[in-house]
């Protein structure tokens, strides 16, 4: 998880397995997706402002008060990152958008990705296949095939 990707992994394992990597969700994979952009936007740190210190609301609401509902803090929640499922609404604004589990946002999202999804075409496709073609003769040959 975080501290990994803190510490510069290049890899987090496991994501969409579920029961110990027994069985695959892509709805997990869409779920894990959105929090390894939230660690990579940890990683990459946090700006330090006027706004992200909250200072005029701290001067409005004063110390010991009620910060949850105050704009910017409601405002400055999606800062640490943008995820495309896991939703930060309030309740009330929740249950006004549907009210749909982030699971179920991932099901959809799964649903549009495979009716959807145009992939990039591979640069330089003929190199990369050059570089199977000769590895795959030197393996006949090694083998005697």
């Amino acid at each position: 998880g975080l501290l990994p990707e803190m510490v510069g992994a290049t890899s987090i394992y496991g994501c969409g397995m579920l029961g110990l990597g027994m069985s695959f969700s892509m709805e997990q994979l869409v779920i894990d997706n959105d929090m390894i952009g939230m660690m990579r936007y940890a990683k990459r740190g946090i700006e330090v402002n006027e706004k992200t210190l909250s200072v005029k609301a701290i001067q409005d609401v004063g110390i010991g008060g009620n910060f949850i509902g105050y704009p910017d803090t409601l405002e400055n929640m999606d800062l640490p990152s943008m995820p495309e499922v896991l939703d930060r609404s309030m309740y009330d604004e929740w249950m006004n958008k549907g009210g749909k589990w982030d699971v179920d946002l991932a099901h959809e999202k799964v649903v549009d990705i495979l009716a959807n999804y145009e992939p990039t075409p591979i640069e330089h496709r003929d190199l990369i296949d050059a570089v199977f073609k000769k590895a795959d003769e030197r393996h006949r040959q090694e083998r005697g095939l």
